[in-house]
C-alpha cells in the first residue's frame, strides 16, 4: 500500500477527477466509508453521535457520514464551525433528513458544545483535513479546547458499547469516561507530512482515512493521536499512483513475499542460517537470535560463538549445530576466521553481530569477514599478498545481515561502507543509525524516512531502521514502512530477535529486501500478539519469538 505526502493525495484526487471520478463522488465515498467504519465499530444505534464539521471536503466528508448514521438510526447532531449556508448540497441533505444541526457562530462560549461533548457517545472530527500547516489558531482553537475541557468533566457511567481500547496520549484522568471519536482523514491540527500535532488535537480511537494513509499517520508525536487506522476505498484507480515509491507493508504483501512450505521437504529446503554472535558480556544473544531464526522457517541454524560461551549457549539451545570458535577470555580473534572459511560455504545466509561486543581483536575479524578489498587487508593486519601474521583465507560470504555490535564496530572506520558485501542487510536501532551516520539520533529520529532512504542508497544495502513503525530502504529507492509501533518491543534482546528471524528468511531463498520487510513485519506483527496474550508490561525478548509461528500463520490466513 502506498503511503502519500498532502501534495501528493492532491495530485491523485486532481488525476482521478480528471478521470472521471467527480470530487463529489470521492466526499460520498469516503463519508460513507467513515460511517461503515463507525458502525463497525459501534454497532449499537442507539449510541448518540456528535459531528464536528469544518469549511473543506473534511467538513464535506463529515456530512456524509452524518447523513448515513442517521439513516441507519443513530441519533446524530451537527455541529458547524465554520460554512457556506447555502449551496452545499450535503448540508442541505441533512438538513432535509431532520437532524439538528448547531452553529459555532450562535454558540456563546462554546455552552451548547460543551453540553453536547459531555452527552455524546461518538465524536466525530470532520475539521480540518490534510491540508493544515502550523499551528491552530482563534476560533478553532478555542473551540477544541472548550471541547478538551467537556471530555476532561465526563464522569464515569453506563456506556452503550466497551470502552476503546486506544484511551489516546493520557489526556483523560483515571476514572473518567470519554466518548469514542474518530478523525475523518486525519485528527484536525495534524500534520499530514511532518506528523507534528497541535496540544488542542483531539486524540482519536479510530481514523479513517482515504485512498492511502498519509505519512504523518506513522510519525511521531502525531502517530499517537491515530488510534486505529482504517484506509477506505475511496475509488481512485491504483494506477494512479504507479509513480509513488513509499509503501506501507501489509499482511497480503507479505503473505505473497513469504517461502512455500511444500509437505515433502526436508531440513535442506528451508535453508542453513549461520549466526556469528555472541561473547563473555552477551551470553543470550545469540540464543535469541537462533530461535528466532528457527521460529521463521529456517531448516538448520548453526551458532558461531567463543569457545569460553559455548556450554552455556548451548545448554539453552539444544536445535542448532555449533561451529566453536577460538577466543579470548570469551572476546572472538581474528583466528577465528580460519574455523569460519572451512564452513562459510556451507550455509545460505549469515548474520553477524549480536552480542559479539567491540573488543579491538573482534573488529579485526569482523572486516577480515566482511572486506574483500585490499584496504580491509591492510587494515586487518593482512599485506596486499595475502600474507602477514599468517594467509588470509579465501571465503565467499553468503546472503548476510549485519546487526548490533558488528554495525558499531564498523562505525569506528571511515567510509566503512566500502567493506560491505553486495545486497547485505544492515539493521540499526536510532544510536547505531547515528553512528553509522555521525549523525545526532534527534536528527535519525526527526526524518526516519529520509534517513534510512539515503543511507541505503549510499551504502549500496539494505537498510532496515528499527524503532516504532520500521523502515527498511533498498539502494535502488524503494521505502517501505513497517505499521507496528508497540512498547512492548522496547526492551533488551528484541533487535536479536529480529535479526534472527530476517536471516531465517534470508536462507530459506527470500530476497535480502523481501527478507528484511517480512522479518520486519513478522516482528512488529509477534510484539501485538505477545502484548494481547501477556500483556504490555513484561513481555521478554526471549518469550518473542515463540509468537512468531503464530505471526506466520496469521499472515499466511490471509
Amino acid at each position: 500500500m502506498k503511503l502519500v505526502t498532502t501534495a501528493e493525495m492532491q495530485a491523485l484526487e486532481q488525476a482521478a477527477n480528471a478521470a472521471g471520478l467527480s470530487y463529489a463522488t470521492m466526499m460520498e465515498n469516503a463519508g460513507r466509508a467513515t460511517a461503515l467504519a463507525i458502525r463497525e465499530e459501534i454497532p449499537a444505534t442507539s449510541a448518540s453521535v456528535l459531528v464536528l464539521v469544518g469549511p473543506g471536503n473534511n467538513g464535506g466528508d463529515g456530512l456524509v457520514a452524518a447523513r448515513h448514521l442517521s439513516k441507519w438510526g443513530y441519533p446524530v447532531t451537527v455541529y458547524i464551525w465554520k460554512r457556506a449556508r447555502e449551496q452545499d448540497a450535503n448540508l442541505e441533505r441533512v438538513q432535509q433528513q431532520g437532524m439538528e444541526v448547531l452553529w459555532a457562530a450562535e454558540d456563546a462560549g462554546f455552552q451548547r458544545l460543551g453540553d453536547l461533548a459531555r452527552a455524546c457517545d461518538i465524536l466525530v472530527d470532520a475539521l480540518l483535513g490534510t491540508g493544515i500547516s502550523g499551528e491552530l489558531r482563534g476560533e478553532l482553537k478555542e473551540m477544541l479546547w472548550a471541547v478538551q475541557a467537556a471530555l476532561d468533566s465526563r464522569q464515569a457511567g453506563d456506556k452503550v458499547f466497551q470502552r476503546p481500547s486506544h484511551p489516546g496520549p493520557g489526556l483523560f484522568a483515571e476514572g473518567q469516561e470519554r466518548p469514542f471519536i474518530v478523525a475523518v482523514d486525519v485528527p484536525t491540527g495534524l500534520n499530514s507530512d511532518s506528523g507534528e500535532a497541535d496540544d488542542a488535537t483531539l486524540a482519536a480511537d479510530l481514523t479513517v482515512t482515504f485512498a492511502y494513509p498519509k505519512r504523518g499517520h506513522y510519525l511521531f508525536p502525531g502517530a499517537g493521536y491515530v488510534g486505529d487506522l482504517w484506509v477506505a476505498d475511496i475509488g481512485i484507480d491504483p494506477s494512479l499512483a504507479d509513480g509513488i515509491s513509499l509503501q506501507v507493508a501489509t499482511p497480503q504483501e507479505i503473505a505473497q513475499k513469504l517461502p512455500v512450505r511444500p509437505a515433502n521437504a526436508h531440513k535442506g529446503t528451508f535453508g542453513k542460517a549461520l549466526i556469528v554472535s555472541g561473547s563473555g558480556n552477551y551470553v543470550g544473544a545469540p540464543c535469541m537470535a537462533a530461535e528466532a531464526a528457527y521460529r521463521s522457517g529456517a531448516g538448520l541454524v548453526t551458532l558461531g560463538v567463543p569457545e569460553q560461551i559455548y556450554r552455556m549457549v548451548a545448554s539453552k539451545v539444544t536445535e542448532a549445530t555449533y561451529l566453536v570458535l577460538p577466543d579470548d577470555t570469551g572476546v572472538l580473534v581474528p583466528s577465528a576466521l580460519n574455523v569460519l572459511a572451512q564452513h562459510l560455504g556451507d550455509y545460505d545466509a549469515v548474520l553477524l553481530g549480536p552480542g559479539l561486543g567491540t573488543e579491538k581483536p573482534t573488529g579485526e575479524l569482523v572486516y577480515a569477514m566482511l572486506g574483500a578489498s585490499k584496504r580491509a587487508m591492510r587494515m586487518v593486519g593482512f599485506g596486499v599478498s595475502g600474507r602477514a601474521e599468517g594467509t588470509r583465507p579465501a571465503l565467499t560470504l553468503p546472503a548476510s545481515v549485519i546487526d548490533a555490535d558488528a554495525l558499531n564496530l564498523l562505525a569506528a572506520q571511515d567510509s566503512w561502507w566500502e567493506y560491505l558485501p553486495p545486497q547485505c542487510i544492515l539493521t540499526p536501532h536510532p544510536g547505531e543509525m547515528a553512528r553509522l551516520t555521525r549523525r545526532d539520533v534527534a536528527e535519525i529520529q526527526a526524518d526516519r524516512i529520509g534517513a534510512a532512504r539515503d543511507a541505503a542508497m549510499l551504502w549500496g544495502c539494505i537498510v532496515v531502521l528499527k524503532g516504532a513503525f520500521t523502515v527498511v530502504a533498498s539502494p535502488d529507492g524503494i521505502v517501505e514502512v513497517i505499521p507496528f509501533a508497540n512498547s512492548v518491543l522496547a526492551t533488551a534482546g528484541t533487535g536479536d530477535v529480529l535479526a534472527g528471524a530476517i536471516v531465517g528468511l534470508l536462507a530459506q531463498g527470500l530476497s535480502a529486501l523481501d527478507a528484511a520487510i517480512c522479518g520486519a513485519y513478522l516482528h512488529g506483527l509477534a510484539g501485538e500478539l505477545a502484548s494481547q496474550e501477556i500483556g504490555q508490561v513484561g513481555v521478554l525478548a526471549g518469550e518473542l519469538s515463540t509468537f512468531l509461528p503464530m505471526a506466520l500463520e496469521q499472515v499466511r490466513a490471509q
